[in-house]
């Protein structure tokens, strides 16, 4: 019986915890309008990068979706992938509103994914330093090379070229490595203490409601 009780209050304190995530996560400044465009596209694009990062990234996603306490915002994979295509970037764009509710349960979902996977992204920023430092091609190191790879692939795959920022991005692999490697940082700077808000916040900069 008081195995029992002691499970409880594990879950339950271990579920606080987690849900956490979201509830730090300060309403913004945008009214019933939504997310902006602006806002959408960042935020598919931290997803992104997560995918790049992993194999299984979507059913991770999903499983994390779970131990948040989100399972009401994304309940499945099409359930994401619906959010997902806010993204006007997106060839399967979808024009709908993204709701400060959905956003948060996204933006928590990349907060958490990029947690458990810290040490990872630690490892392929350090080998890109010390890379530049040494005058060699970001490229030259095995595991930052794959995930600069699948990001590009993942990319250039989901995409719109007939956008004209995806259609630059698309011409020039730099160009891409460099966006690949801005969202690993932005992943990394959202584990860290108030990072995840920071993080949140600053994809409202400039709005008013």
């Amino acid at each position: 019986m008081s195995n029992s009780v002691s499970l409880m209050v594990n879950d339950s304190v271990q579920g606080q915890q987690k849900s956490y995530l979201v509830n730090s996560l300060p309403d913004p400044p945008v009214g019933e309008k939504g997310c902006s465009l602006r806002t959408k596209q960042r935020i598919d694009l931290l997803l992104l990068a997560l995918e790049a990062l992993e194999l299984g990234a979507s059913e991770k996603m999903l499983a994390a979706a779970k131990e948040i306490g989100i399972q009401d915002v994304i309940k499945h994979r099409v359930g994401l992938w619906s959010l997902r295509r806010t993204n006007p970037w997106r060839r399967s764009h979808a024009r709908r509103i993204l709701k400060v509710k959905e956003a948060k349960a996204l933006v928590a979902l990349a907060g958490m994914r990029s947690r458990e996977l810290t040490l990872d992204i630690r490892k392929l920023l350090l080998a890109e330093q010390k890379l530049r430092e040494k005058g060699l091609p970001i490229e030259s190191e095995f595991h930052l090379s794959e995930y600069l790879e699948r990001f590009r692939a993942h990319f250039r795959s989901r995409m719109n070229p007939r956008r004209a920022r995806v259609a630059a991005y698309n011409a020039n692999d730099q160009d891409l490595n460099e966006l690949a490697l801005f969202l690993l940082n932005q992943l990394l700077f959202c584990t860290g203490t108030a990072g995840l808000q920071r993080l949140w916040m600053s994809l409202f900069d400039g709005e008013v409601a």
